[in-house]
């Protein structure tokens, strides 16, 4: 078979979703036949992250619902997961901003679902980053004791290593956001933030980010962020966020990847 016709039939059995058969697969002289890639279970094992077991129970009064399985709210966030995974492999890439155009509009608490929901998956781990360095919550939520975090390794005080947490639930790892940093934009446009944000997207091949930012409306720190992301996903609550917000966050965004819109606290 030519160059040709093999490039054009690996095309047609890709766009219709067909492994390349291993039997037919052509060898050149001294090539072994290329196998597809098979997906296989993850089962971490935490040698140096601190391993801080959650309190189930603890999570449920918190609106942390993805954690179980049988009810509509985490089924809503698996068929997210499933739409958000998809558009990430297909453009082979791993990092997700979560974002709102203020306070208190469950960024945060959708950060911590989506990082669960997608933590659930047997073939891929979950780095869930709090990178909201004026108030970071991710830990208090999930009820974690966490004197450093992602400012402190900005800063130069720590290792990020030195910081993650395993909260008990297999595949997923959490970067506290660590001390509250008055400066954080200029933090954040440092080079050093550029080396271990890279770090972080490229040390292991199975793992995706979930950032959960600032408010966009309040900080330049999310924008700084967006730089980041290969997808946004925007928080917007229901009967709160305004026309105006959205309209102002749209320009603050511009071209940046936004994926989709997320409503919160919709009555049902």
């Amino acid at each position: 078979m030519s160059k040709l016709k093999k490039a054009l039939e690996k095309a047609r059995l890709s766009r219709e979703g067909i492994p390349e058969p291993a039997a037919d697969a052509e060898k050149t002289a001294g090539d072994e036949a290329v196998l597809p890639r098979v997906s296989s279970e993850i089962n971490p094992t935490y040698v140096h992250t601190k391993i801080q077991h959650i309190d189930y129970h603890r999570l449920v009064d918190q609106r942390i619902i993805s954690i179980h399985h049988c009810n509509a709210v985490s089924d809503r966030f698996k068929l997210l997961r499933t739409q958000v995974l998809s558009l990430l492999r297909e453009n082979g890439s791993n990092c997700i901003l979560i974002a709102s155009a203020n306070r208190r509009e469950g960024r945060t608490t959708t950060a911590i679902n989506m990082a669960i929901s997608m933590a659930q998956q047997l073939d891929n781990t979950v780095l869930l980053v709090d990178s909201d360095f004026k108030e970071p919550a991710v830990h208090k939520i999930l009820g974690l004791s966490a004197e450093q975090g992602l400012s402190d390794c900005l800063l130069g005080k720590a290792a990020v290593e030195e910081t993650l947490i395993n909260p008990g639930i297999s595949r997923l790892v959490v970067l506290p956001g660590g001390r509250p940093i008055p400066n954080s934009a200029e933090i954040l446009g440092a080079p050093r933030t550029e080396t271990i944000f890279r770090e972080l997207k490229e040390r292991y091949a199975d793992r995706y980010l979930i950032f959960d930012s600032p408010p966009l409306l309040a900080s330049a720190d999310s924008l700084i962020l967006s730089d980041y992301a290969d997808a946004i996903l925007l928080v917007v609550e229901a009967e709160r966020t305004t026309t105006n917000d959205l309209l102002r966050t749209r320009d603050l965004l511009g071209g940046k990847p936004v994926i989709g819109t997320i409503f919160t606290k919709v009555r049902q």
